[in-house]
């Protein structure tokens, strides 16, 4: 440690290239989250919705039987497909997220374990 606690120019030269891999490759990352597909399914798989790792909605896949069982049921069915792709799509970036950071414990909202 240098004078009055500060790091010394080595450490802090170290902290900055760190800091900038993180940033290159968070870039990185957001790309091959974005070409992700992502596939939910409700529970019969009569209906699929593809998410990207982003969760951003690619694509709705909706077998026609089902819509010949009511707006009910075909609702039900879209929202179960829609959580699962959620869900799919949420653990998926969370867990390439925790790879990216490597323990650095930044306490990032909606990525750490404590949220």
């Amino acid at each position: 440690m240098a004078a009055f606690g500060l790091p010394n120019f080595g450490q802090l030269t170290e902290a900055f290239k760190k800091a900038q891999q993180i940033q290159q490759d968070a870039q990185k990352l957001q790309e091959e989250l974005d070409a992700m597909e992502l596939e939910g399914k409700n529970q019969d798989g009569r209906v699929s919705i593809c998410l990207s790792g982003n969760q951003l909605p690619l694509r709705i896949e909706i077998d026609p039987s089902i819509l010949l069982e009511g707006k009910e049921k075909a609702e039900i069915a879209i929202l179960e497909a829609l959580k699962d792709a959620h869900e799919l799509s949420t653990s998926t970036m969370k867990e390439r997220m925790q790879e990216l950071t490597g323990g650095l414990n930044l306490n990032l909202p909606g990525i750490d374990d404590g949220d």
